[in-house]
């Protein structure tokens, strides 16, 4: 990972302090992401290795383009030292450079620059968005777990949750144990923000600093649990969010809704017995509705597991398995369901995400509202003579 050395000194500098003017420079950063192509040169039509990405030091991310990089490549969290870097102004922001004359080296975390947590700049919930790195935040814990993951082949403990403040809530991911609970005011930094399922995710690691602070301005976290509703356009044009409130009409059923059956190992839905991940399984039964929501604006999707599928449809697991045995046709569970359930208005608490196919939400919980159709006549009649 080496290339021929520069042959005078250059100046170490922090991402955040790079300038056009000052080149070349020697630079230690995180590979925060990268893209791996070939350029075709206009003069002969030969191709040249090209690697671009993203490159942090904890206090700035930039992008970097490295020309004729090593063919065993780098992988993303690779920690580099490149020395000869040229400096290079791209839409009004420095843009580093390896040319030949650069030589790059593996480098350590201990290698990384010290940042002082009052040396980075101040940031809200909302203003949080990938590939973010080398700010602070003060948030409230709302909500914290652990659980087990594979990492190739190490068993690690990952700490996820939610934090908010009063721009917002955003998702939690740490690497490293900070103690947290639930309700505590905290003052974060040497985190950054990636990209999951579409929405900003804040992670920590051994890098990260966590500050209790008294938080006297910060919200309870009962307030973003239990926010007012917002309209599903407002939702889908925001992607989503970590705790949102709908309300809206039961419209339709989505497949495969009703008696499933999922893979015992990772919980994904499995047919005619495979898996698509684990492939030939046993599946274990399981209820589900996805259920369709409009609230006049827009539609989106409602993933009701079991226990919620239960109560609402007013028939379980096991009646649902004994009506299959008297007869064998889904599609009867399924007109059940929605027969059951259309036209019943519902507010849903959860977590929305945002795809291709619109907006679909896990929800934590799931309330039937009752409607004052008198009320709601009234209201109606009152807005058209408005109109007048």
């Amino acid at each position: 990972m080496t290339a021929e050395a520069p042959t005078t000194a250059v100046p170490e500098v922090r991402l955040r302090d790079l300038r056009p003017t000052v080149s070349p420079v020697e630079v230690v950063g995180r590979v925060v992401s990268f893209d791996r192509r070939e350029i075709v040169r206009k003069s002969d039509g030969s191709r040249r290795p090209l690697l671009s990405g993203l490159l942090s030091d904890g206090t700035a991310t930039v992008r970097f383009s490295w020309w004729d990089p090593p063919r065993e490549g780098i992988e993303r969290g690779t920690i580099l030292r490149a020395v000869g870097v040229e400096v290079r102004e791209f839409r009004g922001r420095p843009e580093l450079t390896f040319t030949w004359r650069t030589r790059v080296g593996p480098a350590g975390p201990a290698e990384l620059p010290r940042v002082d947590a009052d040396e980075l700049p101040f940031r809200t919930v909302r203003g949080l968005a990938a590939p973010d790195e080398g700010f602070r935040i003060e948030a409230r814990v709302v909500r914290i777990g652990s659980r087990t993951v594979t990492v190739g082949e190490e068993r690690r403990v990952v700490h996820e949750g939610l934090v908010g403040d009063r721009t917002g809530v955003i998702a939690l991911s740490s690497w490293a144990d900070f103690g947290l609970a639930a309700g505590e005011a905290v003052r974060i930094s040497g985190g950054y923000v990636r990209s999951f399922r579409s929405r900003p995710q804040l992670v920590l690691d051994e890098r990260s600093a966590v500050v209790r602070i008294d938080g006297g301005d910060l919200p309870d976290p009962a307030e973003f649990l239990r926010s007012p509703p917002r309209t599903i356009a407002a939702i889908e044009d925001e992607g989503g969010g970590e705790a949102i409130t709908v309300e809206g009409i039961v419209v339709g059923l989505l497949p495969p809704s009703g008696l499933v059956y999922r893979c015992p190992t990772c919980q994904r839905t499995v047919k005619n017995g495979i898996c698509r991940v684990h492939g030939q399984v046993e599946g274990r039964a399981d209820l589900r509705a996805r259920l369709v929501l409009d609230d006049g604006t827009g539609a989106l999707t409602i993933n009701a597991g079991r226990a919620d599928t239960e109560r609402l449809w007013g028939a379980t697991l096991e009646e649902a398995r004994r009506r299959l045995r008297e007869e064998p046709d889904p599609s009867l569970l399924e007109e059940s369901i929605l027969e059951t359930l259309l036209g019943r208005r519902l507010r849903v608490r959860g977590a929305g995400t945002k795809d291709d196919f619109g907006v679909t939400v896990s929800p934590e919980s799931i309330e039937t509202v009752e409607v004052d159709l008198e009320a709601a006549a009234a209201e109606l009649a009152s807005r058209f003579s408005e109109g007048r």
